[in-house]
């Protein structure tokens, strides 16, 4: 895997992958940002959220479970040193499904948060507590 990220002189900076996908990412203007784009630690949220919710799509289909709409909310806590790493990270999924149980959903989310997500082990296994509850609505 192969990614570039470009500065040009401003805001926001751009990164490309190998497939030419682009992410735009920015920061505050006391860091000589705009805010025009996420900062990198919230797309690295994006990142877990999206990275578990696929995990969570893919094991529900399986079980052919109809899965009407998805939302993966996260909340973040963060140290209060340099580098101001994440600390811990509460997920809240909310499932819209008209013949999921809650002990499949909450299966799914348990193998993808503590088996099958890749960026959900690297930041556990950076010392940050993931934890999450789920509902059907």
């Amino acid at each position: 895997m192969n990614v570039t990220v470009k500065y040009t002189g401003a805001m926001p900076l751009r990164g490309l992958d190998e497939k030419g996908h682009e992410t735009l990412f920015d920061t505050s203007p006391e860091f000589h940002g705009n805010d025009s784009a996420a900062s990198p630690m919230a797309v690295l949220l994006e990142a877990l959220a999206s990275c578990s919710m696929m995990d969570v799509i893919s094991i529900l289909k399986k079980k052919r479970h109809d899965i009407r709409s998805l939302t993966a909310s996260l909340d973040a806590v963060r140290a209060e040193t340099h580098p101001k790493v994440f600390t811990s990270i509460t997920i809240r999924y909310d499932l819209s499904s008209s013949d999921c149980t809650h002990a499949d959903l909450e299966k799914a989310v348990a193998l993808s948060i503590e088996r099958y997500c890749p960026v959900a082990a690297m930041i556990r296994d950076s010392g940050c507590e993931i934890s999450w509850t789920s509902t059907i609505i």
